[in-house]
């Protein structure tokens, strides 16, 4: 028997096109024999919808696309994810299915059984779950089908009660599908693969597991579906980041992708996330971004040419009274290397100005410390601003993840932008992307990979003067925001004392209010700053400092 996997990337809300980009692949894998075509979960609506799912006539409109999709069905059967309505329980009238389509109808549908509600999912909100799980006999020459929806697999890593594979197969099922939509982070792929294999072979079952790609605002899911047989052996997969259809034989299997290496993940995800989010709101392919010399902006600036084409990429470099002079010059090689124009602008007049002023409001001072420094900051980002509004572009920002924790950074400065692309990325991956960056050539100057990370907000500064090694500040970081970890279990890396650990977690704790304030962040670790981390602004809880 000949399935296809069919890895999608829908808008959401795109209700039409999600389902122009359904029939397009079934047309694709009839013709090349398929039987029985996947799909990822929510294929119509795109996924999440959020609170679209209680807006009039959403489901509604989605409903409708879903009957037309059904024409596509009368040569192949297509398994995928859509939101159909269920008898009210409570305020919630909605349930996540797998839905089967053959013969030109809707033959069967099954509930999702476990709703996520954690980190970024918020599945309870909306649906009911699953009351009972049945078989479903598709007919045509097609095996008894177990339809499951996403969650529904990760039953022994979740510790879930129920398992809805196993249930399935029990009852008869011979093969068992699933749609899903896991967004990515690093290894996430593997870890599906690990799970589906073990799940299929304690069950005696193949699975086909079938996921969404594509940005949408701060997720990206990577697709990277794949096929297992009922010994847990894998049959086939699919290529990362990228739309893609596969027709095997589940006797013989197909092609099988492999796993991209660490900083190739990171690079991708974030490139898709970029283009998508330019791409899904029809904004202007135009990005503008500040150029430093240094590091983060130079890997934003290479990311963002990987996404959009160099032809829609600006750079601003902005010296001001403490910048070196290489920082403009390696600016201006970055751009030489992957070839967008560098505007140079000096911002010594209107720090200037500043100045004049201040002395009007606080006296005269040689120093106005921090005030003075964050000036420069926020003169470049009104700058940008004005090249957006102007120009039609929308700012990147370029801070990073370790930078982002501890307030290292300027609010309506080096914060301004639409998205912080780098947000979920901490300082040594920075570095990693960068040299992944120039594997086949220097795109990214060397002597920027080279010299300390520096502000240049103040004469001679550098980032050590305020921060602790990056190393030892990304070992606290991990374990306090993917790790979850507080002041009674932090363990301090090696070279750091306990009270350089503990600083670094109330200083993460302190600076809430900032990243509430900064532009959406791509996620691509297990712990972003976003929807999937929620923790008050005010708060006095810092338990365990003194053990």
């Amino acid at each position: 028997m000949r399935v296809g996997l069919g890895q999608i990337n829908p808008t959401v809300g795109d209700l039409a096109g999600n389902r122009g980009r359904v029939e397009e692949v079934a047309r694709k894998a009839e013709a090349a024999g398929a039987a029985l075509v996947v799909l990822p979960e929510m294929a119509l609506t795109g996924y999440p919808p959020m609170d679209l799912l209680e807006r009039d006539g959403f489901v509604r409109d989605q409903l409708r696309e879903l009957e037309r999709l059904a024409g596509a069905s009368k040569g192949i059967a297509i398994a995928l994810g859509a939101v159909l309505p269920v008898e009210p329980r409570g305020s919630k009238r909605l349930a996540n299915c797998a839905v089967l389509l053959r013969g030109g109808e809707r033959v069967a549908a099954q509930a999702k059984t476990w709703l996520p509600t954690y980190d970024v999912f918020d599945e309870n909100r909306y649906f009911v779950p699953a009351e009972e799980r049945r078989p479903a006999p598709a007919g045509g020459g097609l095996p008894v089908l177990g339809l499951t929806v996403c969650e529904d697999a990760w039953t022994e890593p979740m510790g879930y009660e129920v398992d809805p594979t196993g249930e399935l197969a029990r009852q008869g099922a011979a093969l068992c599908v699933n749609v899903s939509a896991s967004p990515f982070h690093v290894g996430k792929a593997v870890e599906r693969r690990t799970m589906v294999s073990a799940l299929a072979a304690r069950h005696g079952i193949p699975i086909l597991f079938c996921n969404q790609v594509g940005g949408n605002d701060e997720l990206v899911f990577d697709g990277a579906s794949f096929a297992v047989d009922a010994r847990g052996r894998l049959l086939a997969s699919l290529p990362h980041f990228e739309t893609a259809l596969e027709v095997f034989d589940l006797e013989t299997g197909g092609p099988q992708e492999p796993d991209p290496e660490r900083a190739a993940q990171l690079e991708g995800a974030l490139v898709l996330g970029i283009r998508d989010y330019f791409r899904k709101q029809d904004l202007p392919p135009g990005a503008v971004i500040g150029l430093s010399g240094g590091v983060d902006s130079a890997l934003t600036a290479h990311l963002a040419v990987e996404a959009l084409g160099r032809d829609a990429v600006t750079g601003v470099a902005m010296p001001g009274p403490f910048s070196t002079p290489h920082s403009v010059e390696d600016a201006l090689a970055l751009g030489s290397r992957l070839g967008i124009p560098v505007r140079v602008v000096d911002i010594r007049p209107i720090y200037d100005a500043y100045l004049a002023a201040f002395r009007s409001l606080f006296g005269a001072r040689d120093d106005y410390g921090l005030t003075q420094q964050n000036v420069q900051s926020r003169i470049r980002g009104a700058l940008l601003m004005a090249v957006s509004n102007a120009e039609n572009r929308l700012v990147l920002a370029t801070g990073n993840k370790s930078e982002l924790s501890v307030g290292y950074c300027t609010l309506y400065g080096d914060t301004v932008g639409g998205l912080a692309v780098l947000g979920d990325v901490y300082k040594g991956d920075v570095y990693a992307l960068a040299r992944h960056a120039n594997r086949e050539r220097e795109r990214i100057p060397q002597r920027t990979l080279e010299k300390p990370p520096s502000a240049e907000l103040a004469p001679g500064q550098l980032d050590s003067d305020d921060l602790p090694p990056y190393d030892v500040l990304d070992a606290v970081l991990r374990q306090a925001i993917e790790g979850e970890r507080g002041a009674a279990t932090l363990e301090p890396p090696q070279g750091a004392t306990r009270e350089t650990a503990l600083g670094i977690l109330r200083r993460l704790d302190r600076n809430e209010y900032k990243r509430r304030q900064s532009p959406l962040v791509l996620r691509v670790s297990t712990k972003a700053f976003g929807s999937g981390r929620r923790l008050p602004i005010v708060h006095r809880y810092h338990g365990g400092e003194g053990r």
